[in-house]
């Protein structure tokens, strides 16, 4: 493999397929099954949410300064974080797919169903998620093999992604449930296979293993020499300051004062928040606002398929962007481009239906595509924390879980937002088939406003917040260490 392929980076783009496989579906389905299907009540809906707003955003640290601070190898290493956790977490993926009774006849069952699905896939989501982003800080602090890992992590997510698509074909989504359950399985079996394969074959440049730091391509660790057994040694002057020796309050100070940290969880918060709205809700807009008349069935399921093949396919378009202007030009074209793109189609009203398809489209992957790049911020704070406290490790899962405690609660804002709003324009009697022409009328009015609204006030306020971030020209430095 390794005179064709980079081995080390497809070790890691695994890990991208396989978690993208579990997450693209369930991000997809879980609110339409809980809505449609399982008939939970707003009361219910918005428990759960509320309780998994607190459980997500403090799952993150707790998680991450255990990683980061553990004595035990098997929470300390990365890898084996990824190995020992795949199993558990395809167990979690599959919570929500198969009721646990009637609950027609016992409707906090539904709630109490959503409940624990959510709480179950998000700690074992947020255990392996932390893993993979310090595995992409660690395996290496070079900007131009940081693009070679998203690249590649791209390729597979493509194929990871497309797990929607297939489940629109095959299963005609959640119309055919049986189907539908017998194709989760697989899917989480597959998943948990590519899982283990970067378990058993990735590295990073922090690993006492590594026999030999080509394999790694980037391993520059500031080191005086060579011990006995051959390894890199770190220079002791660096060992100022061991992470275990931290509190975890003094991490959160330390890097929560830093202004790109602020920046860059602010802009992300928002990302977030419409990256899942447009993911929960893509079916749920799309039934409603184009109709069967003028979007045939394939094209419906195409349309909701490539919505999670798409981003994959503009981060490699856009990869070479990146490594010429960096990541911190295109990530603010694109806010612009999000505020342009929903001020036309707000003019252009909710009857043009081609363009409104092709928005929707475009709202769907573009957030996703830029998301892909945000890595590359947050690698470039975590060196950034590294230097300015002389760290020997670098704190990686716990930069991404401070991040994490300020973002994250977006996932569940979101669906709380937008079910609100749907709730109060009879998306109930649209379940329930007892809607009127007016009522039609006043859920597809919102709804059309609701899609031109957020891209166009999250676009300006992103815009606002990202323009004053500093660390911009990563992309064009040779090296960050050398060897004394």
């Amino acid at each position: 493999m390794g005179r064709y392929f980079h081995s080390n980076s497809v070790a890691y783009a695994s890990l991208a397929c396989g978690f993208t496989m579990m997450n693209s579906i369930f991000s997809f389905y879980y609110v339409k099954i809980f809505l449609d299907h399982y008939h939970v009540s707003q009361a219910w809906f918005d428990v759960a949410q509320v309780i998994y707003l607190f459980w997500n955003a403090i799952n993150d640290p707790l998680f991450a300064y255990w990683q980061d601070n553990s004595k035990l190898e098997i929470f300390r290493s990365r890898r084996l974080n990824v190995l020992y956790g795949a199993p558990l977490f395809a167990l979690s993926f599959l919570l929500a797919w198969f009721p646990w009774g009637d609950y027609a006849s016992h409707p906090w069952l539904a709630g109490v169903h959503l409940l624990v699905a959510l709480s179950c896939y998000d700690a074992m989501f947020t255990f392996i998620g932390l893993a993979s982003c310090a595995l992409f800080a660690e395996i290496s602090d070079k900007h131009e093999d940081r693009l070679r890992l998203t690249r590649y992590t791209q390729v597979a997510s493509i194929f990871g992604s497309s797990s929607v698509f297939f489940s629109q074909v095959l299963c005609d989504g959640l119309n055919n449930m049986a189907s539908f359950q017998m194709f989760v399985v697989v899917i989480a079996l597959i998943s948990c296979w590519a899982m283990y394969y970067t378990g058993t074959h990735v590295r990073t440049m922090y690993d006492n293993d590594v026999p030999d730091p080509v394999d790694i391509e980037s391993p520059s660790i500031p080191f005086k020499g060579n011990d006995s057994s051959g390894k890199k040694k770190l220079d002791s002057s660096e060992d100022k300051e061991d992470s275990s020796a931290l509190s975890s309050f003094t991490q959160f100070k330390q890097i929560a004062q830093q202004k790109n940290f602020i920046i860059f969880v602010t802009i992300n918060f928002m990302q977030i928040f419409q990256s899942i709205y447009m993911s929960n809700f893509l079916s749920i807009f799309g039934d409603e606002l184009l109709p069967q008349h003028v979007m045939s069935p394939f094209y419906r399921k195409f349309l909701y398929g490539s919505a999670f093949i798409i981003p994959q396919i503009l981060v490699l378009c856009l990869s070479p962007v990146v490594g010429r202007k960096g990541y911190y030009r295109v990530i603010l074209w694109s806010f612009y481009f999000k505020v342009f793109c929903a001020v036309v189609v707000f003019m252009a009203g909710r009857h043009q239906y081609m363009l409104l398809s092709l928005f929707m489209l475009i709202e769907a992957s573009l957030p996703n595509t830029i998301f892909a790049f945000f890595n590359l911020p947050v690698s470039d704070i975590i060196d950034a924390d590294q230097e300015r406290h002389k760290r020997r490790l670098p704190l990686s899962s716990s930069v991404f879980a401070y991040n994490a405690l300020f973002t994250k609660p977006a996932q569940s804002l979101a669906p709380m937002m937008i079910v609100a709003i749907l709730d109060r324009n009879h998306y109930q009697e649209k379940v329930s088939g007892d809607m009127t022409t007016i009522q039609h009328q006043e859920l597809s009015s919102a709804m059309f406003t609701v899609a031109c609204a957020i891209p166009f006030v999250i676009g300006l306020l992103q815009i606002l917040v990202w323009r004053p971030y500093s660390i911009r020209d990563s992309h064009i430095t040779i090296a960050k260490h050398v060897e004394s």
